[in-house]
């Protein structure tokens, strides 16, 4: 009772099999699958992090400097620091320029801006104790906003006197402005390129009618720590190479070639140099 004969048994359609004609499944094919699945989990978490680590290390080896309130200059990137000491020529006139000692520069490093540290060019903290005030007062205008333009036969210079750090190349042979205009004469064209170019605080460019084009040294990203020897003092920071300086209120100012920076606490266009370093007769101590 309860049986039937296999003839009796109806046949089920085609791809379907009873329940006891299937065989089960085996335990080792799950488990492999979780190893699978949990290993590609891994796998994507580590990558994850790896990235997020890259793009930190990335930002982080990015040149720049940042502008602390108040405070120093922060610098990222192994940026290279030397003094660079401005030479005269025979009459005293500022002519060339030389480098000096190599400083050993970390992937960052904090530049004094108070001009009171007792490790310059390195800041100590000394700011915190004086309450330095380093608002930044410069114009965010870009550099052809600010510029007079005089037009000579062959070059155009453009002039933003509030840029001026007082390194006085621009007078080595006479009134620039002047010599511009007789830019017809090689030999004085030849002069007025080379003062321009020795300007570090990229007051005064050029462009040459002649070519069409601007006319700027290529410079590699270094800082200079300006030392004046025919007038005894210590001067700006001397940017070189494009490298982008962020406001302590996070904008970026307009990335030059050229840009000198104060670093003796008493600049009126902060944080870029206005030649104050030589009223008050600025020293670090770091040339003889």
């Amino acid at each position: 009772m309860g049986f039937r004969r296999a003839q009796d048994v109806e046949p089920l359609p085609f791809g379907f099999r009873r329940a006891q004609d299937v065989e089960p499944l085996h335990l080792d094919i799950h488990l492999e699958s979780y190893v699978l699945l949990l290993a590609s989990t891994v796998l994507s978490l580590s990558y994850l992090i790896f990235t997020s680590m890259s793009e930190k290390n990335s930002t982080e080896a990015t040149l720049r400097i940042v502008i602390q309130k108040n405070g120093p200059y922060d610098v990222y990137g192994g940026i290279p620091l030397h003094i660079q000491n401005i030479v005269a020529n025979a009459e005293g006139k500022s002519w060339d320029w030389e480098n000096g000692e190599t400083f050993k520069s970390e992937d960052s490093y904090q530049l004094c801006r108070c001009g009171h540290s007792s490790n310059k060019p390195f800041c100590d903290d000394t700011h915190l104790k004086i309450h330095f005030d380093g608002t930044e007062t410069a114009s965010r205008l870009p550099y052809d906003e600010q510029a007079k333009k005089f037009d000579g036969p062959t070059l155009v210079m453009g002039d933003a006197g509030a840029l001026c750090s007082n390194a006085r190349f621009c007078s080595a042979s006479g009134k620039i402005r002047n010599l511009v205009q007789q830019t017809n004469d090689p030999a004085v064209r030849a002069e007025v390129i080379r003062e321009v170019m020795n300007c570090p605080s990229g007051r005064l460019t050029l462009y040459d009618k002649i070519s069409e084009h601007e006319i700027e040294n290529a410079l590699e990203p270094v800082i200079g720590i300006v030392e004046d020897i025919p007038l005894g003092c210590s001067g700006p920071l001397w940017v070189q190479g494009g490298i982008p300086i962020e406001s302590a209120n996070g904008e970026q100012y307009e990335i030059r070639n050229r840009v000198t920076l104060c670093r003796c606490g008493s600049s009126k266009n902060k944080p870029f140099c206005d030649g104050s370093h030589v009223m008050v007769g600025f020293d670090d101590g770091l040339f003889d």
